[in-house]
């Protein structure tokens, strides 16, 4: 059986998205399938079952088809470090911060981590989906490239391009993307899907026929915008979501600093019909929401500093409602964060922090990843951590009026305790079950997207 790349004519043109669609249509239909990606950028991750770290698009696409998680699904990752400098994850462990630059130049290195992981989800499963990166013809960067032009020539993989319509100019792109492209991986495209069409599907008729006809690449669909506020990849995702609550009870704000991660997080909440999420970046008045959340981040002290130069820093001492903080945000609330190794900084720093809790917080260089269950807040919480912070004093979280912090994340994933505490806030709040939510969302979303796919052409091409 091929394996399959699903590579985009531009950046968020949706290889997330159909990555799961098309691995899930293949796993109905009998066959064992695994996501996977070379290389992802993303500040947003999660700890895996082994223990490791992967993005968070490959442990939603994982979750999606139930299969095992481990780093093999994401070898190489990189997130945000200071400068112009990244924090390099490789196989799941953090191995260096690297300059942009030294990346690219040191390439070649993480080729056989990247080739290992392959081979061995390969031996595993019948069928791997890879999701490519960006655009996989950027002519300057095309012998850097991990997941896309890497991935396909070394594996021969069969191809399915993904096109944005939202964008305009789809024509142009897949056209131009198509005859870019190396004339091995030209013959391994299966064909091309049109995503994200707003309206009656029966205007791209026309569309369908040109690229047919005139490009002679199959349109194995034209698929239809539907939002779906699951998966947060990153903020031009985050961007995208979509909420309507009919039966409001709580206005909540999120403290969307630069640097801000794992907003999944916050994923319960949007699709809560009873909860108005705003996320909120500059310097507004925060008495209107019934609750203020600080998510995490991946690099705490520049965001914190960011809170004190925009104001938002005594927006939030002098808030008097409830206040929950995740992470990065239960870090920014210690007495002192000291970065006395120079992770997040150029040099060893110690910035004081809005010290709601009586104690420092020390930045090792050790990274906590830790996926179990969890005694907090007097609920068992399936969660995970991940961070440098350390205190001896609150090493989990800390709770008093009006106030929660915790390391953990996943924690309004628990219906027991989102509910409890959304009730302490107003009473009325009634609560409803958030996986049931999820596999709804995802089933509607997956059988939507087969109904318009030329499902028989995809397999008879990886059979």
């Amino acid at each position: 059986m091929n394996n399959i790349s699903i590579l985009g004519t531009s950046s968020d043109a949706g290889k997330s998205t159909i990555t799961f669609v098309i691995a899930k249509i293949l796993q109905d239909l009998g066959y064992s399938v695994a996501p996977f990606k070379a290389q992802n950028v993303s500040n947003n991750s999660h700890v895996c079952d082994d223990g490791s770290e992967i993005a968070i698009a490959q442990y939603f696409q994982s979750e999606v088809l139930g299969v095992e998680t481990s780093y093999h699904l994401n070898p190489v990752l990189l997130k945000s470090g200071r400068g112009s400098s990244a924090s390099l994850i490789v196989e799941g462990k953090v191995v260096a911060n690297k300059e942009v630059l030294e990346y690219y130049r040191d390439l070649d290195l993480l080729k056989p981590a990247v080739k290992r992981c392959y081979e061995y989800l390969d031996s595993k499963y019948d069928c791997i989906v890879n999701e490519g990166a960006g655009s996989p013809v950027e002519l300057n960067l095309m012998d850097k490239d991990l997941s896309n032009i890497f991935i396909a020539n070394e594996y021969n993989t069969k191809i399915i391009l993904v096109a944005d319509i939202e964008k305009g100019g789809v024509f142009a792109s897949i056209y131009g993307v198509y005859h870019l492209l190396p004339e091995k991986l030209r013959n391994n495209i299966i064909g091309v899907v049109v995503n994200k069409f707003r309206g009656d599907l029966s205007l791209f008729d026309e569309g369908i026929r040109i690229i047919e006809e005139d490009f002679k690449i199959p349109v194995l669909g034209v698929l239809p915008y539907i939002p779906f506020n699951l998966g947060f990849e990153d903020s031009a995702s985050l961007k995208n979501f979509i909420q309507n609550p009919k039966n409001k009870k709580l206005d909540i704000a999120v403290i969307s600093y630069p640097y801000m991660s794992n907003y999944n997080d916050i994923e319960p909440l949007i699709a809560d019909d009873e909860v108005f999420v705003e996320f909120v970046d500059y310097n507004v008045s925060l008495e209107k929401f019934d609750l203020v959340i600080l998510p995490g981040s991946k690099l705490v002290i520049k965001d914190l500093k960011w809170l004190k130069e925009n104001g938002l820093f005594e927006q939030i001492k002098n808030y008097k409602k409830d206040i929950c903080c995740i992470c990065g945000g239960y870090e920014m609330m210690f007495e002192n964060l000291d970065d006395k190794y120079a992770l997040e900084n150029s040099e060893a720093l110690i910035e004081k922090g809005f010290a709601k809790i009586p104690a420092s917080i020390t930045f090792e260089k050790q990274k906590i990843l830790e996926k179990k269950t969890y005694d907090l807040f007097n609920t068992q919480i399936e969660g995970f951590e991940i961070h440098h912070g350390k205190s001896d004093e609150y090493s989990l979280s800390f709770e008093c009026e009006k106030f929660k912090g915790t390391f953990v994340h996943g924690i309004f994933d628990n219906d027991e305790f989102r509910t409890s505490y959304f009730k302490e806030i107003n009473s009325s709040y009634i609560g409803y079950k958030f996986e049931e939510y999820k596999k709804n969302s995802i089933d509607t979303f997956v059988n939507t997207m087969k109904d318009k796919l030329d499902v028989q052409r995809i397999v008879d091409n990886v059979l």
